[in-house]
């Protein structure tokens, strides 16, 4: 039985007291409400003999409330059938942009229609837009739940690559899975990712060798050199540069647009988050304390008499280490590594994004991106929010509010 009609209070009660009435079995029922338009279907199976009496009563009740019912039977066979398209694997298609257009949503349609994947659900996750703000929005959010194989999941991948690139929007494909919904820890890179720039960068420019050194990390991001190689490198050209430039620079480092609500969102809803990065822990440390981050590794600079002398202290943490914290902390935490996420742009951080439950290349250089599961590039670090599967009306406003 499929209902149509204005929603109103009291309307599932009805129908479904009639049901209980004539003694029918609920196979499944589903109901959406889209613009207050009700859209209500319910499978049930009567005592033989019963139906007529049972349709009736619903024909009637239906006429009070002034809603459309249509009924259609299903044999033994068909509920077969569709009993075992439930085993079936189950994928969420999370769309994302600033705004949203029937072109994207049909491109991205399209391509899942060619892939075999048949769409069960659309729920919108960002919340309603006001006419008189729609071109002000910050961004907007559909999550399509989708059942099947992928005909080809390198083709489906490269495809929505091309297609977030082409129309400026983000796509993200996951398994669904009991895991997708209970991620627990969160691992950050922090230069071009929790920061809007290169901190090495910015203590260049104030040394003097600021071609020489950008020179050597865009080599480094795009993985056209070893990381370790390339670090030592660029901290011996930093020698003598005076301890009080690392306080100027920290105190005026560019956030990442969102992260102040992001980082809101996550430690109200309890994850445990972490900074993993290549760059050095004065910095860390500074983001850590404005954030409230649960760890931070990065590397140390050493400092004599006040001033850089181009060295470092410790191991020097690369993709491979980030990769072994990233795990040891979900060992200390005693979190499955399929809760976990990993955050990052550049070549380094491959390793930690593809160990991660989800690993997100954000803002990412090309290499990265193609080899990363997931991408999020046309808006703010918040955007995870979205990608982890949370809804506007889920979480408190006051947060939403923030969007430092």
């Amino acid at each position: 039985m499929t209902i149509n009609g204005d929603d109103k209070p009291g309307l599932t009660a009805s129908l479904t007291e009639i049901l209980a009435k004539h003694e029918a079995f609920i196979l499944d029922i589903g109901q959406a409400d889209i613009h207050r338009n009700l859209s209500l279907g319910i499978m049930f199976r009567t005592i033989c003999g019963s139906s007529g009496e049972l349709l009736k009563d619903l024909l009637f009740k239906a006429n009070e409330l002034d809603i459309r019912l249509r009924f259609t039977t299903i044999s033994d066979e068909q509920y077969s059938n569709w009993v075992s398209q439930q085993g079936k694997n189950r994928y969420i298609i999370t769309v994302l942009g600033k705004v949203l257009t029937a072109k994207q949503i049909a491109s991205v349609s399209r391509i899942i229609s060619n892939q075999g994947l048949n769409i069960d659900n659309i729920v919108r996750l960002t919340g309603r837009i006001p006419l008189e703000s729609a071109e002000n929005t910050r961004m907007s959010c559909v999550e399509l739940s989708v059942r099947g194989t992928p005909n080809n999941e390198k083709v489906l991948h490269e495809s929505f690559l091309k297609l977030s690139a082409d129309l400026n929007f983000d796509i993200s494909f996951q398994e669904e899975s009991m895991y997708r919904r209970m991620r627990r820890l969160i691992c950050f890179d922090m230069d071009s990712t929790l920061i809007q720039t290169e901190v090495i960068d910015e203590l260049a420019e104030r040394a003097g060798v600021g071609s020489k050194v950008k020179a050597i990390t865009e080599s480094a991001m795009h993985g056209e050199i070893d990381f370790e190689e390339s670090f030592k490198k660029r901290i011996q050209l930093l020698k003598g540069l005076d301890e009080s430039i690392l306080k100027e620079v920290a105190e005026n480092l560019p956030m990442t647009e969102g992260i102040g609500r992001l980082m809101a969102v996550l430690k109200k809803v309890g994850f445990k988050t972490a900074i993993l990065s290549g760059g050095f822990t004065y910095f860390g440390n500074y983001l850590k304390d404005k954030y409230n981050f649960d760890y931070m590794y990065a590397n140390e600079l050493e400092i004599k008499d006040g001033k850089l002398t181009g060295n470092y202290i410790g191991d020097i943490v690369d993709g491979k280490r980030k990769a072994e914290l990233l795990k040891l902390i979900a060992q200390v935490e005693k979190i499955d590594i399929r809760q976990t996420v990993a955050v990052g742009d550049g070549a380094n951080d491959l390793m930690m994004l593809g160990l991660a439950g989800l690993g997100i290349a954000f803002n990412a250089k090309p290499k990265v991106k193609q080899n990363a599961r997931q991408s999020l590039s046309s808006v703010g670090i918040d955007g995870i929010l979205y990608f982890l599967g949370y809804k506007d009306s889920m979480l408190d406003s006051k947060l939403f509010g923030n969007h430092s």
